[in-house]
């Protein structure tokens, strides 16, 4: 090889491989073995993440890895494609995070888009029912279990534990709006840090993830802040303009052409703004989606939200895509002059591109900031409160669950400022009940794995239904 071809080889390495020698290429297709292994909600897909990006791979260190998971549960919207997006920007820049948080998203779209079109086109057909009668138990069982694994690593002391009592009353009692009640534990979380109050900076948050521990200085990316994590203000204003602009267009684009009585309208501003407050995880994202498309604009009735989260816990991808779920069901139903699967297919898209490319933006705004606050206390303190407020939430996430899923019936009842959803004790289905404690048998004490029971109660579903004769002929 002459001289010029050694230094036009050298010049493409240089190209493809930053300083930290990661190759673009290669973090492409490993961003794509996570995406493909992204199973078992936000915990099985942080854990994935873990065990390639920093066990096997050694391309960030632990204690990077667990601050990037800090601020992406302080941002709305999924937090471990957040994290994703976070280390991709780390690693390569914007087009890093873009490829990392598209490819850890992009299996979830087409699975669900499939199993929308199964369940608008099968969903009456008594097989097809009774299968998801099966997965409302196991999903019932998986919240419960959720509620157990966060509230064992936030709830270490009797103020967390207080924060955590307080959410649920709030919401489940007095129906305070859940971006008030987040807020408001953030706001104290951040206070008692800025007071050094003990109670606060004892939980950390978020601690070690995998069995190997990986040094940040023993790690590919190093201790040191890239320096693309130090952009002038002339880059935070146009990617700030572009995201807005790819987010709000669209959004206003529907409301000048439709107007506000349409269903393309209500689903691209509702999940608009469900972008900008739904805090916490995908978890406590999922009891505000649940209270606005069931009770709010009846897209769905409270058993076919169950239905789409087992289609979500059950796919690969985040589980917030189940609101790609409601997005479908919702045109779907009101789909006007258009074909009511091609209605169901645009509102799916639509909810998913509003819903996620926030996401986005949050990161490449908020991260470089991230990477100089490392060591901030009062962000860790506010961060260990919101974390602790999001067991209350998920625990009214499970309630509300549990009521829709054993009950046929409820009633509200008022007093003293509260209102309480009853539910008539007579109305209760024992098969359901039956199913539901099976899986949490199996989930609390065999330890069985998620897509085993789900595997499983769908499948007890369809051998009830075909005693029960309510397959038919």
């Amino acid at each position: 090889m002459n001289h010029a071809s050694m230094v036009a080889a050298a010049s493409v390495k240089s190209l493809d491989a930053p300083a930290h020698g990661i190759p673009f290429g290669e973090a492409m297709k490993v961003w794509a073995r996570v995406a493909a292994l992204s199973f078992g909600g936000p915990a099985g897909q942080i854990a994935v993440m873990h065990r390639i990006i920093v066990e096997e791979k050694r391309w960030i260190g632990e204690t990077r890895f667990l601050h990037a998971l800090n601020y992406c549960t302080l941002l709305p919207g999924p937090e471990a494609q957040q994290l994703a997006v976070y280390i991709g920007w780390l690693l390569h820049k914007t087009k890093g995070g873009l490829v990392a948080g598209i490819l850890f998203v992009l299996p979830g779209v087409l699975a669900i888009m499939a199993l929308s079109w199964i369940y608008a086109i099968f969903g009456n057909v008594g097989a097809v029912q009774a299968l998801f009668f099966g997965l409302k138990a196991a999903v019932l069982a998986i919240v419960l279990e959720a509620v157990l694994r966060i509230g064992r690593r936030a709830l270490q002391n009797n103020v967390m534990i207080g924060l955590a009592a307080a959410a649920f009353i709030a919401l489940a009692f007095f129906r305070a709006p859940f971006p008030l009640v987040v807020l408001a534990a953030g706001l104290i979380g951040y206070v008692g840090g800025r007071a050094e109050w003990t109670a606060f900076l004892a939980s950390g948050g978020h601690r070690k993830i995998g069995g190997n521990q990986v040094a940040d200085v023993d790690s590919a990316l190093g201790e040191g802040v890239p320096e693309h994590a130090r952009p002038s203000l002339g880059w935070y204003l146009k990617v700030a303009s572009a995201g807005i602009l790819l987010w709000l267009v669209p959004v206003l684009a529907l409301l000048a052409f439709l107007g506000q009585d349409n269903v393309f309208t209500d689903i691209a501003i509702f999940f608009s703004k469900m972008a900008m407050v739904t805090f916490g995880g995908a978890y406590a994202v999922l009891s505000y989606v649940a209270q606005q498309a069931v009770e709010h604009y009846g897209w769905l009735k409270p058993g076919e939200m169950l239905d789409g989260l087992g289609m979500a816990e059950t796919t690969p991808g985040p589980l917030i895509m189940v609101t790609q779920f409601v997005g479908f069901m919702g045109a779907y139903r009101s789909p006007g002059s258009l074909d009511p699967l091609l209605a169901g297919t645009l509102g799916g898209l639509l909810t998913t591109w509003v819903t996620f490319v926030p996401c986005f933006l949050w990161i490449f705004l908020g991260a470089p900031y991230m990477e100089a606050l490392r060591s901030n206390r009062a962000l860790s303190a506010a961060l260990a409160a919101i974390t602790a407020a999001v067991v209350g939430v998920i625990l009214n996430l499970a309630v509300w669950f549990a009521l829709h899923v054993l009950f046929r019936e409820l009633y509200e009842a008022h007093g003293l400022g509260m209102t309480v959803d009853v539910p008539v004790l007579s109305s209760v289905n024992v098969a359901s009940l039956v199913l539901t404690l099976g899986a949490i048998v199996a989930v609390f004490r065999f330890k069985v794995g998620m897509l085993t029971v789900l595997a499983g109660c769908s499948i007890l579903g369809l051998l009830y239904a075909l005693l029960a004769g309510s397959l038919g002929a």
